[in-house]
């Protein structure tokens, strides 16, 4: 009898199976499935430190930090000394607030592999954690060199410069300041943030770059940093809203929505509540509140002057602290309001001479007579002018005001 012969192909070891399994199912988010199928590779394969490297990863996910760092040790221990298993041991003994120690392992990661872009901003994040603000700048600016593009790099640059100016080296972050501005001009983040640091002219608002950009990476942390902060903004807003006596079905802006914080007390006055703001990621997380009709991704100048006399009431928490001039943007928000319609806002108070004047947060300070004469001069009845706080910064309160202001009516 005459045939063909039958070739199997090689067979794959047990262990290799299981890693490849709990590589995938770390993929697809399903942790408990793929740390099972890490330890049924470690168990089948002894050593294996790559199968309990991706261990030691989704126990992180699954914050058992303790574990992983054991992991992670015993991987060493298995002998591999690669510098992501380094960065890994740094990076965790971060999360447990062990910052020296963090140090060491993740200096030794980038001294295995010179161009490990997530080591030195991780580096960079324990000693500015640890106050050490200089050091961290130095680090920061070494990852900007590997990728000039890096956005986690230009912001954690502007932190550590900003945490640096404000410990009392106003000098030495002014100078670093003017570096990044010269080396990334380019950089939306540089060229605000470094501007205001390097005492540099500010233009008459932030740019639709910066505020995209710092808030599309504020967005994950921005309602528990937030929080932190003491924010009230919201809640004086929406008590200066039913001070003014806003009827129930009144149609509603909320402008520089962010995550939708004054989505809940301006829900119940509203029939209608549109949300607008730059940034995508913060959107996102106002979407998942399910409170508003409408939400827009478009720089609140240009919505406001396409929605002419749409709106009973618009409220900008903490959004004109963004803007240095607020001549075009209250005239646009005149026309976009109703006869008789409400303005609602909070600027930060400027102390000093001047109209504004950018600050090294890159956030804009106002003074009382400068907001006065733009309401009027954009047609605005002044109805309410209160001085708050409107959260702390360093440990010290942030004067504001609370400002309302009408549309006359027809």
């Amino acid at each position: 009898m005459t045939g063909t012969s039958l070739r199997l192909g090689r067979s794959i070891p047990p262990a290799d199976v299981h890693f490849e399994q709990g590589t995938f199912l770390a993929g697809q988010g399903r942790l408990l499935e793929a740390e099972a199928s890490f330890r049924k590779a470690i168990e089948a394969r002894s050593p294996f430190p790559e199968a309990l490297n991706n261990l030691g990863n989704v126990l992180i996910e699954l914050g058992r930090v303790d574990e992983a760092l054991a992991t992670f040790r015993q991987v060493l221990a298995d002998g591999l000394p690669d510098a992501r298993v380094y960065y890994n041991i740094g990076s965790t003994l971060k999360l447990v607030g062990d910052l020296d120690a963090s140090a060491r392992y993740l200096q030794r990661a980038v001294a295995l592999a010179p161009e490990f872009l997530d080591a030195y901003n991780n580096y960079g994040n324990g000693r500015s954690n640890g106050g050490e603000q200089e050091t961290a700048v130095v680090a920061y600016r070494r990852a900007l060199r590997l990728d000039p593009r890096s956005q986690l790099a230009h912001e954690n640059l502007g932190r550590a410069l900003y945490l640096m100016h404000g410990d009392g080296a106003a000098e030495t972050a002014a100078r670093y300041a003017d570096e990044w501005l010269r080396d990334h001009p380019d950089n939306p983040l540089a060229a605000h943030l470094g501007a205001a640091l390097a005492g540099k002219a500010a233009d008459a608002r932030a740019s639709d770059g910066f505020v995209r950009q710092t808030f599309d990476l504020f967005a994950p942390a921005f309602e528990q940093t937030l929080a932190g902060l003491g924010y009230r903004a919201p809640e004086l807003l929406a008590a200066a809203v039913r001070a003014e006596g806003v009827a129930r079905g009144a149609t509603i802006l909320d402008a520089g929505c962010g995550t939708g914080l004054c989505g809940p007390l301006l829900r119940p006055l509203a029939r209608r509540l549109v949300g607008v703001d730059l940034s995508s990621g913060m959107l996102s997380r106002a979407y998942g509140r399910g409170l508003y009709d409408e939400l827009c991704e478009v720089e609140l100048g240009a919505f406001l002057a396409g929605r002419p006399e749409a709106f009973d009431v618009i409220v900008a928490a903490d959004v004109l602290c963004y803007f240095g001039a607020l001549d075009t943007v209250l005239a646009a928000a005149t026309q976009a309001l109703r006869p008789g319609g409400l303005l609602a806002f909070t600027v930060e108070r400027l102390e000093g001479a001047g109209d504004y004047r950018v600050n090294p947060h890159g956030r804009y300070t106002h003074a009382e007579d400068y907001v006065r004469r733009t309401l009027a001069d954009a047609g605005l009845e002044l109805r309410g002018m209160a001085v708050e706080t409107l959260r702390q910064e360093g440990q010290s309160p942030v004067a504001g005001f609370v400002v309302t202001a009408r549309r006359p009516a027809a």
